[in-house]
């Protein structure tokens, strides 16, 4: 009996191990902390340039997070992360120079390219 119940035991932490680990491929759940929280939307007044960046290392909604609060926290910028891709778009209202927004992203944790 006692064999029976170990064995039911196993199985249902195998079952809670394999679903967790699809979300974390698929990109969904708090891989590195993440959860439900999603980065607020910063938006510019007026718009005078726009430049994308290759982003390495993001695999969660946590890591999409980070990099947009990171971008967002330039004045002047407003970052739109695109996870899939790899991507961040970054809208400025004023002149900025890359090295000073690929540096917020690295000080995230991210490389940017």
């Amino acid at each position: 009996m006692i064999d029976y119940i170990i064995i039911a035991v196993l199985l249902v932490l195998i079952a809670v191990g394999i679903r967790s680990g699809i979300k974390h491929f698929k990109g969904e759940g708090g891989c590195c902390g993440g959860g439900t929280y999603k980065a607020r939307k910063k938006k510019l007044d007026n718009v005078i340039d726009k430049r994308t960046f290759e982003v390495e290392g993001m695999t969660c909604q946590h890591c999409q997070n980070r990099v947009q609060e990171a971008v967002n926290s330039i004045d002047g910028a407003s970052g739109v992360v695109k996870l899939k891709r790899g991507i961040v778009v970054v809208s400025m209202s004023r002149k900025i120079e890359d090295e000073v927004i690929k540096n917020a992203i690295e000080k995230a944790g991210y490389k940017c390219k």
